[in-house]
């Protein structure tokens, strides 16, 4: 595992580096982890020095060679705050490698354990991409998709979902899939792989054909939420451990621009059919909230025959067109943000707390929108057709 993290550069080799370094602290995980053992492992598998400090006074430093390093630590380039007190860190001399922010967000998981705090995690697969092309294709016989699926370990008889990644920083979307789900989110089956601009996943519930696939939208926007707090931990101002930083906003999901789309169940030799409809979930959904990064075909219901629409005749809409007009301005956009969680939770209280900010703040906003689109969001037919035109807006790129 040395120098892992430095060496591996091909795209479809960073998915599966990912699922190594996730496998690398699971292992850690299972084996009762003291801080020694992690941060001298943590120091082998990055190429570089790494640390911790925990709110219960332990510490421990190590070079890349194995080696104890006294004293405080050298120049940090990333560092995890632990809640509630503690930190762990990397100190590379130059820029941060490609896989620190997985490492240091790992790091601080397995640090969390050490400090009292137990965590349920397991991580998924990176798979083939060719195989799972072939079994989300429609072209090939149904014979090779059914090879496909046992040689991914997923059975041809029991329902499966499809979901489709995007977004994130990291320049592969089955790495940002393999982060995103190694928090063990997911029951059952996870296979990961890159798809054209996307990351996809083959989920397979454990419980056989009766039981089905049950939807896991509420298990990735919690995983979504807790990968944005870790992320925004992550970019704080690089310092020695002990000197306070800027904190991250916890609860944010817009700092990691992630958005996921989910299929229905489907039989796996019809797959194609649930990465069809995670595709036109994932134009649905939106950097933001978790709810709104996440976008479930199942949930969208009848909503979802709108991605059928061409975008021309989305874009002429003159609701949509309104909206977009809208929303060239700071003022506008605002509006229409309120708008958004107005509808969504068809309360102005609740869409003033999503948003954290007073309801009066709320009703401002709402009110600015009426007064230039002319509705009355009181009225249920107005706010049907607000709700629907913001959809469309969505699909149209615009929102």
């Amino acid at each position: 595992m040395k120098g892992l993290l430095l060496r591996l550069s091909e795209l479809d080799a960073d998915a599966a580096t990912a699922v190594r370094v996730i496998a690398h602290f699971e292992a850690l995980l299972g084996g009762g982890p003291d801080p020694v053992t992690l941060a001298r492992s943590t120091a082998a598998l990055a190429g570089c020095a790494a640390g911790l400090e925990l709110a219960d006074g332990r510490t421990a430093r190590f070079g890349p060679d194995g080696a104890a390093l006294p004293g405080p630590p050298g120049h940090v380039s990333g560092r995890v705050d632990l809640e509630p007190a503690g930190r762990v860190w990397l100190e590379r001399s130059g820029a941060p490698g490609p896989f620190d922010e997985l490492v240091l967000e790992w790091m601080a998981i397995t640090a969390r354990v050490l400090a009292g705090r137990p965590r349920q995690t397991r991580p998924p697969r990176a798979a083939d991409p060719a195989l799972v092309e072939l079994v989300l294709s429609g072209r090939e016989a149904v014979e090779d998709r059914a090879r496909a699926l046992r040689l991914l370990g997923l059975a041809p008889g029991v329902p499966l979902r499809v979901v489709a990644v995007t977004g994130g920083t990291a320049a592969d979307p089955g790495v940002e899939a393999v982060a995103l789900l190694g928090r063990g989110a997911l029951r059952g089956a996870v296979r990961i792989a890159r798809v054209g601009s996307l990351g996809a996943v083959l989920v397979q519930g454990p419980d056989g054909p009766a039981a089905g696939t049950p939807s896991p939208a509420g298990e990735l926007r919690a995983a979504i939420r807790e990968r944005a707090r870790d992320r925004a931990a992550a970019r704080t101002p690089a310092s020695a451990p002990g000197t306070p930083g800027t904190p991250g906003t916890p609860g944010t999901a817009g700092a990691s621009g992630i958005r996921v789309g989910i299929g229905g169940a489907a039989d796996p030799l019809e797959a194609r059919t649930s990465w069809a409809q995670a595709r036109a979930a994932l134009r649905f959904a939106v950097p933001g909230t978790p709810r709104e990064a996440v976008a479930d075909h199942d949930e969208l219901g009848p909503v979802a025959l709108l991605a059928d629409i061409p975008l021309e005749r989305l874009r002429a809409q003159a609701d949509v067109r309104r909206l977009r007009e809208l929303g060239r301005s700071e003022w506008g956009a605002q509006g229409i943000a309120a708008l958004a969680a107005f509808c969504r939770t068809g309360s102005l209280r609740q869409a003033a707390v999503e948003l954290h900010l007073h309801h009066s703040s709320v009703a401002a906003r709402l009110t600015h929108v009426e007064r230039e689109l002319g509705w009355r969001l009181r009225d249920p037919q107005d706010r049907f057709r607000a709700h629907l035109a913001l959809y469309a807006l969505r699909l149209a790129g615009g929102g």
